[in-house]
């Protein structure tokens, strides 16, 4: 065998190991995604049967949300909390939306239209607070939420699971 022969064999060797780093450095990439994916929505869905967002539910549908920041103001310090704990969840949650960490189906089959009744709810004072406060980005993730979320319902609307025609395992 000649030294080119062997230079020529090395090359085409080393080339191959070059190949296959790449297709198995994609591969894990693609496999740490999916396990970073699957954390972050088990997450989610964790902090959606915790005693503290079971809290917040119960305190958007039994609470008037007041309609400018005076009247926020005016309010319990308790109540406060408990509104500006619902705006940081929600805002939260919809930052991990944006970044496309969670996926719009898990919002939709778990919070579904809370989230743009909530919104709805809240943009009064958001809006208020957003002006005296001059900050325009305010809740931005959670209106946008919203608007996606209704959005959503409208063009895709979906059957409820149980009327789904899922087959029985």
């Amino acid at each position: 065998m000649s030294n080119e022969f062997v230079a020529l064999l090395a090359n085409i060797a080393l080339t191959l190991s070059v190949i296959v780093a790449v297709i198995f450095g994609i591969a894990q990439v693609k496999t740490a995604n999916k396990d970073r994916r699957e954390r972050l929505t088990l997450d989610t869905l964790r902090s959606f049967q915790t005693k503290e967002f079971a809290e917040m539910l119960h305190y958007v549908n039994r609470t008037k949300i007041p309609a400018s920041s005076d009247e926020w103001t005016n309010r319990s310090a308790d109540d406060q909390v408990h509104f500006v704990q619902l705006i940081m969840q929600m805002e939260a949650i919809g930052l991990l939306l944006a970044e496309r960490f969670i996926d719009i189906d898990l919002l939709d089959k778990t919070l579904g239209s809370f989230v743009s009744t909530t919104w709805q709810k809240c943009r009064p004072l958001i809006s208020d607070m957003r002006e005296k406060n001059h900050d325009p980005f305010l809740s931005e993730y959670f209106q946008w939420m919203a608007e996606q979320i209704e959005k959503r319902m409208k063009e895709k609307p979906r059957k409820p699971f149980f009327l789904s025609t899922q087959t029985a395992f």
